[in-house]
């Protein structure tokens, strides 16, 4: 027997704010994906290195699921999460919302999926489930994954139940939009503004602008890194210009989300933030292309000019974050609702 609910089953660009759409759309909620990134405050920056890690990690994005939470939290949703170590109490927590005619999210590891293009590990992942067989559920991943998709029910307990970086115990989560909620619109600058201080005062030195700082200095000695250099930096310039590990794919995201605000907030500030983060987004692509091209070359020079690229989108970013951080005297100046 085959049991679905019905949903807009297609996929956006970030597996995060895939989900969140199908959610919130069942719900009544349409949000664009730049907006539901934005009012989530998605946008970050860490590397990450250590020595269970075959190679460093560029993240561009908060880590997996605070999008979530800060969206419901920022526009007064009703985020219901569910964790459990036990895989049968964790298909009764998917079952249940679906007998009631709700799409349920899903954080697992993409590596098991029998969809999934990329066979890398992924803890981070999230989709949303609108049905199920007796064999197969019914899913929404990224359009790149193929929107409205299938895996086997073995295939998808294996992903729910992975251990290992960025995983969670079986999560799964619904959300409700109450009745009343404010205006979506109403929280852009309390959203651009909280991501801005979290971006400017980070508290290591790996993440928001330090990072990206201290990307610059240390990808030069990338080839040294790896055993394998071919095959690891053309994996990391992938990963950064379609999957957004590292940038242009986030910082395409918030300009989009900067350009959809300047239609609603009458702000220079904004204005600026959007022209900076329009640069922003083209020096992480040519970051990418230059770590491609040192992965195909296995010369050094094409690092050396990534890290110095990285240190100019350091500064960049920094001077957006400045310029948006104080969005809300706009506000105060009346230039801004």
């Amino acid at each position: 027997m085959t049991t679905t609910v019905e949903v807009d089953a297609y996929g956006m660009q970030h597996c995060e704010t895939t989900a969140l759409g199908v959610l919130l759309r069942h719900q009544g909620l349409d949000l664009s994906e730049p907006m539901l990134f934005g009012l989530g405050r998605g946008l970050s920056f860490v590397y990450w290195d250590g020595r269970n890690l075959d190679f460093p990690f560029l993240g561009g994005r908060v880590r997996p699921f605070e999008l979530t939470r800060n969206l419901a939290a920022g526009l007064g949703l009703e985020l219901d999460v569910r964790e459990t170590t036990s895989p049968r109490r964790a298909w009764e927590n998917v079952t249940a919302p679906i007998a009631a005619g709700q799409p349920v999210g899903l954080q697992l590891d993409s590596f098991h999926l029998d969809y999934f293009g990329s066979k890398v590990h992924f803890g981070g992942h999230v989709v949303a489930l609108y049905g199920y067989d007796e064999q197969d559920a019914f899913l929404v991943d990224t359009d790149q994954q193929g929107g409205a998709v299938s895996t086997g029910l073995a295939s998808l307990a294996r992903a729910r139940a992975a251990r290992g970086p960025m995983t969670a115990r079986h999560r799964s989560f619904t959300i409700t939009v109450p009745p009343g909620m404010p205006d979506p619109r109403t929280r852009i600058v309390a959203a651009v503004t909280a991501c801005a201080d979290a971006f400017l005062h980070p508290p290591i030195a790996n993440l928001g602008h330090r990072g990206i700082e201290k990307a610059g200095k240390l990808v030069p000695g990338w080839l040294g890194r790896s055993q394998e250099p071919r095959r690891d930096l053309a994996q990391a310039a992938r990963l950064m210009e379609r999957a957004g590990t590292g940038g242009a794919l986030f910082r395409n995201l918030y300009r989009d989300f900067l350009a959809e605000c300047t239609t609603l907030v009458d702000s220079a500030r904004l204005r600026t933030g959007h022209r900076l983060y329009a640069e922003a987004a083209a020096l992480w692509t040519r970051t990418a292309e230059l770590i491609a091209q040192a992965g195909e070359t296995g010369e050094a020079a094409s690092l050396v000019r990534a890290g110095s690229v990285l240190g100019d989108l350091a500064r960049v970013e920094r001077e957006a974050m400045r310029t948006l951080s104080r969005l809300s005297d706009d506000v105060a100046d009346g230039t801004a609702p």
